[in-house]
C-alpha cells in the first residue's frame, strides 16, 4: 500500500510486484496508477505512440488517499537511480 514518506527519506524500494494477465480488465477502486520510468529524469524522446521512451508502465498502487494527492505530489516509480 502507498504511504507517505519517512522524514528525510527521497526514495525507497517497492516489494516485487506480480503481473497477472487479465483480459478485459478494469481497472480496480482505491489504486493510483504509478507512472514508472527507467531513470529519474523522467524525459525521453517521445514516440510515434505518444509515449516516451523513459516510460515503462503505469502500475496499480493500492493507497488509503486519493489518487490527485499523490499526483499532485509528483510520486513515481523508476527503475534506476542513476541516468
Amino acid at each position: 500500500r502507498l504511504e507517505d514518506a519517512y522524514p528525510k527519506v527521497l526514495y525507497d524500494e517497492m516489494p516485487p510486484c506480480n503481473f497477472v494477465p487479465e483480459a478485459d480488465r478494469k481497472p480496480p477502486a482505491g489504486v493510483y496508477e504509478c507512472p514508472i520510468y527507467k531513470v529519474l529524469s523522467r524525459k525521453g524522446t517521445l514516440m510515434t505512440t505518444g509515449h516516451s521512451t523513459n516510460f515503462v508502465l503505469n502500475l496499480d498502487t493500492p493507497t488509503d488517499r486519493d489518487p490527485s494527492s499523490w499526483i499532485r505530489g509528483g510520486v513515481a516509480g523508476f527503475l534506476a537511480l542513476k541516468d
